[in-house]
């Protein structure tokens, strides 16, 4: 076979590779040869690949259309639980009707939580909404967080300290912000009375990387893995609050923002979350 003959083969299967992937028509006049028989065969799963890929898109439009609805559903029924179960809690109750309400209360706010969390990652994953990265100050994002959860150290006895940094680094300051206090949250939750958290962040060439070390629990080896699987909780935490939601959606925002989050840990000794953000816009577009 020609060296021109080769390249006109080569030039029309790539053509037809561009027409699968900008979704224009794709060309099917082959003749009895055996390449052509290759052709035609790529013709067709390219053309599968593009009936599979608009089948995904009308799912796709379907599932933002039903997270859109569940949310609007359920925002005033849970709304008006809670108001109330609020009120009920302010009226003249015996010692065994306050209990009941504020188990419902507990009970509420957990599923308020929960129907939150999953809205929240079913719209990431399905690209409702998406994450607008640009250049920020990651001393503003650790103050944000600490303000959240000065509360909860205060209530569990945790020592809590945050390094001061200069460093400023790629990343959605909303949605960054979630994504640290789901992690920070957790190390207050698994660390006992008179433990430390202490959250830091230091400069490289390429990333930012923020270290959130604990003295909790710690997670064994095994575990690793799935911590940061959805609805996945721990054996030896299922005595504790949570839905096993928080560490997943960390990893959703931080990833979908060109970063990656690792894990050092020692099973009673303590956890190290290292959260890595693009340092550069440029790093960010390429991922």
């Amino acid at each position: 076979m020609s060296v021109f003959k080769i390249d006109k083969i080569i030039g029309r299967l790539n053509q037809m590779i561009d027409n699968a992937i900008e979704g224009k028509p794709i060309e099917n006049g082959f003749d009895e040869t055996k390449m052509s028989a290759l052709e035609t065969k790529l013709a067709q799963y390219l053309a599968m690949n593009s009936a599979t890929k608009a089948q995904i898109s009308e799912e796709k439009a379907k599932i933002n259309e039903l997270i859109s609805d569940i949310s609007h559903q359920t925002k005033t029924p849970i709304a008006n639980i809670l108001l109330y179960t609020q009120l009920l809690a302010e009226s003249d109750l015996s010692q065994k009707d306050r209990s009941c309400v504020e188990s419902l209360m507990e009970q509420s706010e957990k599923l308020n939580f929960l129907i939150s969390s999953l809205v929240k990652t079913s719209r990431l994953e399905t690209g409702i909404i998406t994450v607008s990265s640009k250049p920020n100050s990651v001393q503003a994002l650790l103050n944000n967080v600490v303000n959240q959860v000065i509360l909860k150290v205060e209530l569990k006895g945790v020592v809590l300290t945050a390094e001061d940094t200069e460093v400023r680094a790629v990343f959605d300051p909303k949605w960054t912000t979630e994504a640290l206090y789901n992690i920070v949250d957790n190390a207050i939750k698994y660390t006992p009375c008179g433990g430390s958290v202490s959250i830091s962040a230091a400069a490289y060439q390429l990333f930012c990387r923020i270290d959130i070390t604990d003295t909790g629990i710690g997670i064994s080896e095994q575990e690793i893995p799935k911590i940061f699987t959805r609805f996945y909780r721990s054996p030896s935490v299922m005595e504790e609050e949570g839905v096993g939601i928080g560490l997943y959606l960390a990893r959703e925002i931080i990833t979908s923002e060109g970063g990656y989050i690792k894990v050092q840990s020692t099973p009673k000794k303590g956890s190290t979350f290292s959260v890595f953000l693009p340092m550069q816009e440029e790093i960010f577009q390429n991922c």
